[in-house]
């Protein structure tokens, strides 16, 4: 068992970059409240790469070394692996965090979240971002007013983005990558997070090259009572990455801006920024550290705002029905 004033032992499985993100959230803070207990890449690489830049990081001879070290197994490899991490972590009695989504097959996915029950949760960001906070403290003071609609956009100029192709081989394939698992379900989990359970979807995506993941989707549902329309382009910006998370209302409407930025309607129908906006590079590296607080609550068993094991899942079939891969209609 943890003990109360002890830094949890946190194992991280996958060099790449969420792998190397959530390692400098935890290196960057001077009074952490989790320590790196493991690293382990199956890569030699990515390995060598991490133990250059950081040498002080014990790193791993095999995943099962991690476990064996470790309070709470943090799992950032490629999504075809995560199950079998989670199941060897949950065996040994520790706790799970994971990346999204939990697995490539929605059956299998359903039955580990009915094995795992509470000993894990999901890193979806939003669970700890500034911005979300902003966004839900408008919303309760009723800068919105009773909810009409939500809008969520993404867009980017080109699929995988520039920083992500060292992972193309598996972020561009129908199976694993694509935009809508990648990015929209952040917003889906925002959605069902701030609105109600996602439901009574329409759906379409477009895979024009094949072999290669969606180029386009455009889906309409419900969160709680709330009708949403969802649409997401590859080739409509010239940014690598766009988006936006707008609910309107009777009174008014608020907007999450390109991942961080918490904005509310003016008069004049433009938006403007909530005085403490920063861009998501500053943002995201607060709202890690943010999850990492809840990672340690949820370790010891005691309530947490991370993302539970039932929403990711929630999401995911939500997800893969836009895809075409899983039921519609939910």
């Amino acid at each position: 068992m943890l003990k109360p004033s002890s830094p949890l032992a946190l194992g991280i499985i996958g060099a790449g970059i969420m792998g190397e993100r959530m390692l400098n959230a935890v290196l960057d803070q001077e009074h952490a409240p989790v320590r790196v207990a493991a690293l382990w890449d199956p890569a030699p690489a990515a390995l060598a790469r991490i133990g250059a830049a950081f040498p002080a990081v014990p790193l791993a001879a095999d995943a099962a070394a991690v476990v064996a070290a470790s309070d709470c197994v943090y799992i950032a490899s490629p999504p075809a692996s995560h199950l079998g991490h989670a199941r060897a972590a949950l065996a040994a009695g520790r706790s799970v965090f994971c990346e999204k989504p939990l697995a490539v097959d929605l059956a299998e996915a359903r039955a580990f979240v009915a094995e795992a029950g509470d000993r894990g949760a999901v890193n979806f960001p939003f669970a700890s971002s500034l911005g979300v906070a902003a966004l839900t403290q408008w919303i309760a003071a009723g800068a919105v007013g009773a909810p009409r609609r939500l809008t969520v956009e993404v867009a980017f100029a080109r699929w995988p983005r520039p920083w992500q192709a060292d992972a193309a081989a598996w972020l561009d394939a129908p199976q694993e990558g694509g935009f809508t698992r990648e990015v929209v379900s952040h917003f889906l989990f925002l959605s069902r997070r701030l609105l109600g359970p996602l439901h009574d979807l329409t759906a379409r995506a477009a895979f024009p090259e094949p072999g290669r993941s969606e180029r386009a989707v455009e889906a309409a549902f419900r969160a709680g009572d709330v009708p949403v329309v969802l649409r997401g382009r590859v080739g409509d910006t010239p940014h690598d990455d766009h988006n936006t998370w707008t609910i309107e209302g009777e009174a008014g409407a608020v907007r999450l801006r390109d991942w961080a930025i918490a904005e509310r309607r003016r008069p004049d129908g433009s938006f403007e920024a909530a005085p403490d906006a920063m861009p998501n590079e500053r943002a995201r590296p607060i709202a890690l550290r943010r999850q990492l607080d809840g990672v340690v609550r949820m370790t010891r068993g005691e309530p947490h705002h991370l993302a539970t094991l039932a929403e990711a899942l929630e999401v995911q079939e939500v997800v893969e029905a836009i895809l075409g891969r899983g039921p519609a209609g939910r």
